[in-house]
């Protein structure tokens, strides 16, 4: 091939390749490039961590720990900046994301501790037989379903006294009722299927992921798939693996920093496993959505909280916040296979969304009640999600003052709750016993932020923005109500 040739061959190349360039270019622009995607009935695989920040993740920021899978993932799909938790605390977060609905709706309003009577009825508190889930949703269009990990939606845990997964939707299960013990390595406090497993070597994390690629390999049918994996990592009590350990000593100012470190980076080694399967198995069609339940932990906010090294980024609060640390946490949309809009996104997405979105992709018939979750189908369709419901938060037992939070578009107003003059006490549930107290009390003392301006909620423009602020306020004073009136009310029956 001579010199002229070379360089028409080349030429022809680039021409070629600009033609394809403008043309997606253009079908970009016009939103027509990706075919729609509803009733593909993808496999869907939901990553939930536990307390995992914000800025936790490399591909968030943080400037430590390595999280090359998780980073890959968002690199070659969607990273969600603006993603919510359903709430800033573990149960109810995750009965919000099975259910679409805000967890107050359930009744779940704090985590639920073991059984133990309590004047407030708290230990009552579990997800209901009547609520519809996810997985239930996902089974009557021919899905399998499973769940590995932690469940967390029940006071009393493989017990008929309650439902159980399996009564929601998960023909296969193996989770813990809480926290894996006596922490992530060798836990004993598994159950799968109602059966108590004892002791498993190793780590939470891999060995969650192993059941789950057991389960896949023992898939007798062509089935589409449903599996939720909810990581113990990294809340305490923290145990990872030595070498990952050694690695982080160095960069950590002590070995308890190392530990998070190490134990944040071996859930990303265990995802890496669980993708390097999918892609092993040429499951060609699953849609991977990644986030945490909540904000971190706050080093010792309890004698055992010595390993909580989570990182808020730029994010003001911690778990247990209604200022965006709380609740604001890393997301991630990956789909394997399937061409999607990719990069960063701003638009605000919540798990309360999944269930919307996975019916539209699955072809299943969305639950006879008013969801709080919007399909962000657009999103992988567009790259555009402009949501139309706001997103409220009412959680009792926060430790800001504010316990009551709202975000529509680029802004959030907060409001502190006060009765009979009052703050209202810290309440971790709503009974017969506080409930007129909660109903009768009144929104005070609200501030404003422009997060798309201030994502650390540094400046109150209430004063700035009257003509806002007045919307905004009305807005959540109808938004409360609406919530308040859905609450469930514990009653003891006896």
């Amino acid at each position: 091939m001579n010199f002229k040739t070379v360089c028409l061959f080349l030429l022809i190349t680039v021409l070629c390749f600009s033609c394809k360039s403008n043309t997606n270019a253009k079908k970009q622009e016009q939103g027509i490039e990706t075919p729609s995607l509803a009733n593909t009935q993808p496999n869907i695989v939901v990553l939930l961590c536990d307390d995992l920040g914000y800025g936790d993740l490399s591909s968030f920021g943080h400037p430590i720990i390595e999280t090359k899978n998780l980073d890959k993932l968002a690199e070659t799909g969607i990273k969600l900046t603006s993603f919510y938790s359903t709430a800033p605390v573990c149960s109810p977060s995750r009965a919000g994301l099975l259910t679409g609905r805000s967890p107050n709706k359930a009744g779940i309003y704090d985590f639920i501790p073991g059984l133990k009577k309590s004047p407030d009825n708290r230990d009552l508190v579990h997800l209901q037989a009547h609520e519809e889930t996810i997985p239930a949703m996902l089974k009557s269009v021919g899905y399998a379903t499973c769940l590995v990990g932690k469940w967390h939606c029940s006071s009393r845990f493989n017990s008929d006294a309650q439902p159980q997964p399996d009564d929601f939707g998960f023909d296969h299960w193996m989770a813990t009722h809480n926290n894996a013990a006596p922490s992530h390595k060798n836990p004993t406090n598994f159950v799968r299927n109602r059966e108590k497993v004892g002791e498993i070597e190793g780590f939470s994390s891999q060995i969650i992921v192993s059941e789950a690629i057991d389960w896949l390999n023992n898939k007798k049918d062509d089935k589409p798939f449903f599996l939720e994996v909810t990581f113990h990592e990294p809340h305490e009590p923290i145990a990872s693996p030595e070498d990952l350990v050694q690695k982080y000593l160095p960069k950590a100012k002590n070995r308890e920093e190392a530990e998070y470190f190490a134990n944040v980076e071996n859930v990303d080694i265990a995802v890496g496993r669980l993708v390097e399967y999918f892609k092993k198995n040429n499951m060609n069609n699953t849609l991977i959505v990644f986030s945490s339940d909540n904000g971190p932990e706050t080093l010792m906010r309890y004698s055992r909280a010595k390993h909580s090294y989570g990182s808020p980024g730029a994010l003001k609060g911690m778990k247990l916040w209604t200022n965006e640390a709380g609740f604001r946490v890393p997301g991630i949309i990956n789909w394997i296979g399937k061409d999607i809009h990719t990069g960063t996104t701003d638009n605000v997405v919540s798990a309360l969304d999944y269930m919307p979105t996975f019916a539209e992709l699955s072809g299943a018939k969305l639950p006879n009640r008013n969801l709080d979750g919007e399909s962000f189908v657009p999103l992988l369709e567009k790259g555009e999600f402009n949501r139309e419901k706001p997103l409220i938060w009412a959680f009792y037992d926060a430790i800001n003052e504010r316990r009551v939070a709202m975000r529509n578009g680029d802004w959030k107003i907060l409001a502190r709750i006060e009765a009979n003059g009052e703050t209202l006490p810290k309440i971790h549930n709503l009974y017969d016993g506080n409930e007129a107290l909660v109903k009768n009390a009144k929104l005070v003392d609200h501030v404003l932020f422009n997060l798309k301006n201030d994502i650390n909620e540094s400046e109150d423009l209430s004063t700035q923005k009257p003509e806002v602020f007045e919307d905004m306020k009305q807005l959540l004073e109808v938004e409360y109500k609406k919530l308040l009136d859905e609450s469930h009310i514990w009653v003891r029956e006896e």
